[in-house]
């Protein structure tokens, strides 16, 4: 990996405050002779340093984002490369070399520019298959030779691209996989993320569905997505007072018929059934629920999903409180009016559920080059990467050092509609800050420091 010029001049040495304290007498001193006056020191006049330059670079600094632009998940792939690109525009203050909107063609290129330093993106398409992550990552690393990684949609490509980050020993930033295990029994050092984790997804939204209900069974996916929420859902919601009624059922991610688990939820007599499942399928699965009375007796428990599908899944279900990602209309700040103003206004399309996760996976970047004044030496990167605090469409989003865990808001919302044309179907209710437990493995819980350890750490 190439390495930038490192500065002498830092920020944070100019940064550093003089200690000073003035102590009054408590009572006027007895003056017997008249003071004398001594002749001020004759010193130099002080040297006043130059203000700090501009970030700059010797050579362009290199980002290779991968997504599912093409698979199953590519409706998420689109969030991504459009929110990245303009999290950099955001983050650098210049528009991108391949101009204001930005086509989501698989081998996508922009370059954009903070002070003297260009920033080079790369966006490779995986369609969230393994193999072809190991492919573009490879070529991004091998001939690109970028200095972070960004990415992916599917959780099990995550997987495969951490090994190849840590081979290669590349910053990987994971948006928007959520799999617990990507930074727990997966977790390497090279491994960060801006999107949350299942843990958190489950903390917030048992917090809104165990104020209804107390009785669950749920459903997911047979992958490491799918296993990974459903654990934190069980123990989230069982930490707030739920039960669960039955075994957890898990259905190949490629289902298309859902009759058979539908007819166990049914029969289970729970008052909720909790849903974890990515993609298209998940119209399967609710028709499904519909056919066998699923949806007239049991409430559907599940996080509010992206805005194209919400109208699909949850016609049914107005005045429904559940937990949520991200919605545009939620949070309150600088850099969410910024999202909300470009994506709209350029594409016609308001920010959707990961857009957040790509804006700050940008601004995650340019914090940190920042903060070493761009140089991209991979430790220099981590140390300035653990602990970083920046501010995102999501308000503050934080490092966790010991596990790499990004905290930050989620919002629990009430359906209101499912007709308005922009996706503001909701009204809000609450914004929580979940801290989920550290989950590393046992080999590696000396880095959990004082958090408390979770049970879900892949023994």
């Amino acid at each position: 990996m190439k390495k930038s010029i490192l500065f002498v001049v830092s920020m944070l040495l100019v940064a550093s405050m003089v200690l000073s304290a003035c102590a009054q007498p408590t009572e006027a001193p007895v003056i017997t002779e008249p003071p004398v006056v001594e002749e001020p020191e004759v010193t130099e006049e002080p040297v006043v340093e130059e203000p700090a330059a501009g970030l700059t670079c010797a050579e362009p600094i290199k980002v290779g984002l991968i997504t599912d632009i093409t698979g199953a998940l590519a409706i998420y792939g689109a969030m991504m490369t459009r929110s990245f690109m303009l999290g950099m525009e955001y983050a650098t203050g210049s528009e991108g070399s391949a101009g204001p909107v930005y086509n989501f063609g698989d081998t996508q290129e922009s370059t954009f520019k903070i002070d003297d330093c260009e920033i080079q993106v790369f966006v490779r398409d995986d369609a969230g298959l393994p193999e072809n992550t190991t492919t573009v990552a490879n070529e991004l690393i091998d001939i690109q030779d970028v200095d972070f990684l960004v990415g992916t949609a599917s959780s099990g490509a995550t997987a495969v691209l951490q090994g190849i980050a840590l081979a290669n020993e590349v910053p990987l930033i994971v948006a928007p996989a959520a799999a617990n295990d990507i930074t727990g029994k997966d977790f390497n050092e090279y491994t960060f993320r801006t999107a949350r984790n299942n843990y958190q997804d489950a903390m917030n939204e048992c917090k809104a569905l165990t104020q209804s209900y107390s009785t669950f069974i749920q459903i997911a996916a047979d992958y490491a997505f799918g296993h990974g929420s459903a654990e934190a859902f069980r123990d989230a919601c069982s930490l707030e007072g739920g039960t669960f009624v039955a075994d957890d059922i898990f259905a190949p991610a490629t289902t298309t018929d859902f009759t058979p688990y539908m007819e166990q939820i049914a029969a289970s007599g729970a008052e909720a059934y909790i849903v974890t499942w990515a993609g298209s399928g998940f119209i399967s699965l609710v028709q499904a629920a519909a056919d066998q009375g699923v949806t007239d007796t049991m409430e559907l428990g599940t996080t509010f999903i992206d805005n194209m599908l919400t109208p699909v899944f949850y016609g049914n279900a107005i005045g429904t409180t559940a937990g949520i990602v991200y919605h545009w209309s939620a949070p309150d700040n600088p850099a969410n009016d910024f999202l909300v103003a470009e994506s709209s206004g350029r594409y016609g399309i308001y920010p959707d559920l990961f857009d957040a996760d790509g804006m700050n996976a940008a601004i995650m970047i340019i914090e940190t080059l920042k903060k070493t004044n761009t140089d991209t030496t991979p430790s220099v990167l981590i140390a300035a990467m653990e602990g970083l605090e920046f501010e995102g469409p999501k308000g503050t989003i934080y490092i966790r050092p010991e596990d790499h865990v990004a905290i930050q808001d989620m919002y629990i919302l009430k359906l209101e509609n499912v007709t308005d044309a922009t996706g503001n179907y909701y009204s809000y209710v609450d914004t929580t800050r979940p801290e989920p437990p550290c989950l590393l493995p046992e080999a590696l819980q000396h880095r959990c420091g004082d958090l408390p350890i979770g049970s879900l750490t892949g023994k």
